[in-house]
């Protein structure tokens, strides 16, 4: 079994990514690899709705100037998706949401080839605003006909200045459990 975590913060080793190695961590003890890409102050251009992934229907996006193709490419063959955004505004930063627009169409337009699979959002905060950048990430799971897994608590952590969120204990504690709910539920679908 895989898990492929995409990371949409620009802060490569960043408060987004400390919080998604935590999921990991029960991941990688249950015996599931995984996978971080990191998306976030890389180009990720939007969607221009061409529609053109609809009528060529071979699961691609027709923009290749950017990564989207080769992580949609990676998203079909993980079992799991962990997707990890700080937050900007009270959302997801713009190159999730560009991936969450683009990957989406594709897969809705080419058979659903994200359906039946295991989805965790987390999100880095400041202070507030990250329930609805973590509700926009769950939005996407959801519509892409993927089982979500639930935890303890909202799967965010509270940090600014980067390592600012192992100090919120309980959000780190809840990232713990929602890897092991993670791998727990993977485990019950492989059967």
């Amino acid at each position: 079994m895989k898990v492929l975590g995409i990371n949409g913060s620009p802060r490569k080793g960043g408060n987004t990514e400390i919080m998604m190695r935590k999921v990991f961590e029960p991941l990688e003890k249950a015996g599931i690899d995984t996978e971080l890409v990191q998306i976030g102050g890389k180009p990720m251009r939007g969607c221009t709705a061409c529609g053109k992934c609809r009528e060529m229907q071979n699961g691609t996006c027709v923009i290749t100037n950017d990564a989207l193709n080769d992580i949609l490419a990676k998203m079909r063959e993980a079992d799991g998706i962990v997707l990890g955004s700080p937050t900007y505004f009270a959302d997801v930063t713009a190159e999730m949401k560009a991936l969450i627009d683009r990957a989406g169409y594709v897969s809705k337009n080419n058979g659903g080839q994200l359906q039946r699979k295991v989805g965790v959002a987390v999100a880095a905060v400041r202070r507030g605003g990250s329930i609805h950048a973590f509700d926009s990430m769950n939005h996407f799971f959801q519509i892409s006909g993927m089982f979500i897994v639930g935890s303890t608590y909202w799967n965010m952590c509270y940090g600014r200045e980067v390592g600012e969120v192992e100090n919120d204990e309980e959000g780190i504690a809840n990232m713990a459990d929602i890897g092991e709910s993670m791998a727990f539920l993977l485990e019950k679908l492989a059967k």
